[in-house]
């Protein structure tokens, strides 16, 4: 008999994959292909909205939530590689949305099918390990939002475990901030870089080849601070180091 067809997703890439690094989406398809999901990627898709929230632009982060509540509304699971792109969705269009009624219960059907990549392939899929393989040694970051907002911890983890070959190293000080933090790095450059400083630091500690996290914004910062120190040490998304079809 044939297998029953497996679950279907629908990604929300984020704003920084899909402009400048889409290699993370294509890994983030594979690696959901792999596992037998049906993914599907609606176009018109557009900003969350984060930014403006952040920025105090409520109505204008409204518009741009509206927009992602149509794009998503026939979707089973929407499926996001960010953490404080999947926390803006599942909390905080529930704020955004406080006092319209109709949109607020719109908002709290979406959320209940909005998951960060990790946690959908360990709490959905029930799986962690995907018969991936990575030489060397790595060291985990974990991003704010993913784990202060979505509670997400033991996900990442448990999935990098599991890769073979791979040597996990603990972080110093790794539930601290890398000082990115969307706006906050644009409003309060010097502050941003003294924590970001303080992260590569960390990270140097480790002797890791490789950082790995689950959110581009996050590694983005951090591997800029690490080519101008000239540090050579590997930035990964999560889906990379999953992805086996990977380079």
């Amino acid at each position: 008999m044939p297998s029953a067809p497996g679950p279907k997703a629908s990604l929300y890439v984020t704003c920084v994959i899909d402009q400048l690094y889409p290699e993370v989406g294509v890994s983030v398809v594979r690696v959901l292909r792999h596992l037998g999901v049906t993914v599907d990627f609606p176009p018109d898709q557009t900003c969350c909205g984060q930014p403006l929230f952040n920025s105090g632009f409520a109505p204008q982060a409204r518009q741009l939530a509206r927009r992602v509540l149509l794009s998503f509304k026939d979707a089973s699971y929407v499926v996001v590689p960010s953490g404080s792109c999947a926390a803006m969705m599942r909390v905080f269009y529930l704020d955004l949305f406080d006092n319209d009624p109709v949109m607020r219960q719109q908002a709290n059907e979406f959320s209940s099918k909005v998951y960060e990549f990790s946690e959908f392939l360990v709490n959905v899929l029930n799986v962690t390990s995907v018969g991936a393989q990575s030489a060397g040694t790595a060291t985990y970051h974990p991003s704010c939002h993913l784990l202060r907002e979505l509670g997400i911890q033991e996900e990442p983890q448990r999935l990098l475990a599991n890769v073979d070959g791979l040597e996990m190293v603990d972080l110093p000080d790794k539930e601290t901030c890398c000082g990115f933090g969307g706006t906050f790095s644009v409003k309060y450059p010097h502050i941003s870089e003294g924590m970001v400083a303080d992260k590569v630091e960390n990270v140097l500690s480790t002797g890791a080849d490789t950082l790995v996290s689950c959110d581009m914004s996050c590694l983005m910062n951090i591997r800029g601070s690490l080519s101008r120190q000239q540090k050579p040490v590997n930035v990964k998304h999560l889906a990379q180091m999953l992805d086996r079809e990977a380079s």
